[in-house]
């Protein structure tokens, strides 16, 4: 027989805890607010990427030419009026080495092509900047970049300092630190109060300053308006709030009210405690946040309806028993299960957090915390609240027998 342990003893302590971390967390948004990411600000949005200038080409021939460049091939489209169109395709896998590759654009009709800033850098590590125009001439030389994988990788610290003198702009990191991307926005009030030139421009120049001329590549570049911005916010505060509703009508339907009341109340907890830890540690809040947060719902909410199903079943095997003894012995019964599935799920989510940057980084310690907070709110809230209730229910019943006594 498994050993019965006496968890209501603990369920008034842990209220006063729980009650604690949650005002704590609701104070800290009030003072402070969110640390808001780049997706609940309205203003300009970058994606940028720090590579080397491979080589510069112009283009004096006939017609106009335009360049695109893929994965696997560069392609030159020379067209205009009173001649034909001719497409010249240089695939990487017939020119390997950029010097190779240099050498047979020099071979079409009016291209100038700058020797390669490494003749024996690979062509596949070739990346093109956004804001360069396709169409080659004379006077602009468009610049080609290129990516080596073994170059060290570039702090986010660094780009944060470097776009100091801009005022407050927002930096978050992108893939993998080799690949050496981030997203870069500038907020309206930013935008509106800066110094002189266009707000792209100013970001790339400040980055330059301090990573080297020709070493920057904007790889996006968005506007995103104050209306977006707003309809954003919206609709995680209704995808919350409908969360909410569907898991009530759920444990409503397949338990009974009181139970149903205790589920909801228990992950509007762990909500809250998720919310007082970000608030608190200025973590990012941006989407990969909230998709934490939605997770932990749905994965305290798993670990509830198992311990209710246990309830009932214990209540059906000893109906003489009081209540709260049937949930001490439910929850007993079921806590092997709660600590190796916590556990196990535990062991992919450290792998994340040990082995990413930047956003999945911060989406695996939210993860962590909330897991960890489930199990807690599980054992402590959803079960007190439905012990509470059914005190609470039996005090009722027990007045409304003496009263009918009383006028008997």
């Amino acid at each position: 027989m498994k050993r019965l342990i006496p968890f209501s003893k603990y369920f008034v302590p842990a209220a006063v805890i729980s009650i604690l971390l949650t005002v704590s967390g609701v104070v800290g948004f009030l003072l402070m607010g969110f640390n808001l990411g780049v997706d609940f600000q309205a203003g300009l949005i970058q994606e940028v990427q720090f590579a080397p200038t491979a080589f510069d080409m112009t283009y004096n021939g006939p017609g106009t030419a335009s360049i695109s460049l893929s994965r696997t091939a560069i392609d030159i489209v020379v067209s205009g009026a009173g001649i034909d169109e001719v497409t010249h395709r240089f695939t990487y896998a017939a020119y390997a080495m950029q010097g190779e590759l240099a050498r047979a654009l020099r071979g079409v009709e009016g291209l100038n092509v700058t020797p390669p800033a490494s003749e024996d850098a690979q062509s596949s590590w070739l990346i093109q900047s956004a804001q360069s125009s396709p169409v080659l001439d004379a006077r602009q030389p468009f610049v080609v970049h290129y990516l080596r994988p073994n170059l060290s990788a570039i702090r986010i610290e660094d780009v944060r300092s470097s776009l100091l003198p801009l005022g407050t702009v927002s930096v978050q990191v992108l893939g993998t630190p080799a690949e050496r991307r981030f997203m870069i926005r500038m907020e309206d009030s930013e935008l509106e109060s800066g110094a002189g030139g266009i707000p792209a421009d100013r970001i790339i120049d400040a980055l330059e300053n301090t990573f080297g001329h020709g070493d920057v590549v904007v790889t996006r570049s968005d506007y995103v308006g104050s209306r977006f911005s707003k309809q954003l916010t919206d609709q995680a505060g209704v995808l919350m709030s409908m969360t909410l509703l569907l898991i009530l009508a759920y444990c409503t339907i397949r338990f009974k009210i009181r139970y149903a009341v205790g589920a909801v109340i228990a992950i509007m907890h762990d909500a809250l405690i998720m919310v007082a830890f970000i608030v608190w540690t200025r973590m990012e809040f941006n989407t990969t946040t909230i998709a934490a947060i939605l997770t932990i719902l749905g994965y305290s909410i798993n670990d509830t309806v198992v311990v209710f199903d246990r309830i009932k079943e214990t209540t059906r095997m000893y109906p003489d028993d009081t209540f709260v003894n049937v949930l001490n012995r439910a929850i007993s019964d079921t806590l092997s299960r709660t600590i190796i599935t916590t556990l196990t799920t535990m062991l992919a989510v450290f792998s994340l957090f040990f082995f990413t940057t930047g956003s999945m980084k911060d989406f695996a310690l939210a993860l962590l915390v909330g897991m960890i907070s489930g199990v807690y709110s599980t054992i402590f809230i959803a079960s007190g609240l439905v012990y509470l209730w059914d005190k609470l229910a039996k005090k009722r019943e027990k007045k409304k027998q003496q009263l009918i006594l009383a006028k008997a």
